[in-house]
């Protein structure tokens, strides 16, 4: 790309001689300091200073505008939370009903293997062998014939309402 544009601009003669001096001086002192050196690359004697900048006394100006945009982005993800939980509630409570069912059917069939066990101890205490075999024990005898008075119902079933008193 050099070389076309100084076909375009020729400058002239004088900055001419002064830059083929400078590039001729500076090749033969290169070319003294060792004679299997490369050439330089384009732009290698030109240095860059930098100066140090402290900005340590510096205080940032507060962004209203900042602060409202953070309020706007809180605001919609609360809101996308709120929409989020009202959706997923009724499928996780669905799902913990049916935990409570699972409870409580198990805690159902504990109890009718309780009451069937109940029942089974019911029945061997309550047993008349066993009775006529305790009863002697405990001072208890059978009643005489004479001691018994068995009651004949009617059929407008009035033995039910025996210790009913009508007002």
């Amino acid at each position: 790309m050099a070389s076309w544009a100084t076909s375009i601009w020729q400058p002239g003669t004088v900055f001419r001689a002064r830059t083929n001096k400078t590039l001729v001086s500076a090749a033969a002192a290169e070319a003294d300091d060792d004679p299997m050196a490369l050439p330089g690359l384009p732009n290698d004697r030109i240095y860059f200073y930098s100066k140090r900048i402290d900005n340590s006394r510096l205080v940032r100006q507060a962004d209203t505008h900042a602060k409202s945009e953070w309020s706007a982005i809180a605001g919609v993800c609360a809101a996308a939370l709120v929409i989020g939980g009202v959706a997923i509630a009724p499928g996780v409570a669905s799902i913990m009903d049916s935990y409570k069912i699972q409870d409580l059917k198990r805690e159902q069939a504990q109890l009718i293997n309780e009451r069937r066990k109940l029942e089974v101890q019911e029945e061997l205490l309550l047993n008349a062998a066993r009775l006529d075999k305790l009863a002697p024990e405990n001072g208890l005898v059978r009643p005489a014939a004479d001691q018994v008075i068995r009651l004949q119902p009617k059929n407008n079933h009035s033995f039910a309402m025996n210790g009913f008193r009508s007002r």
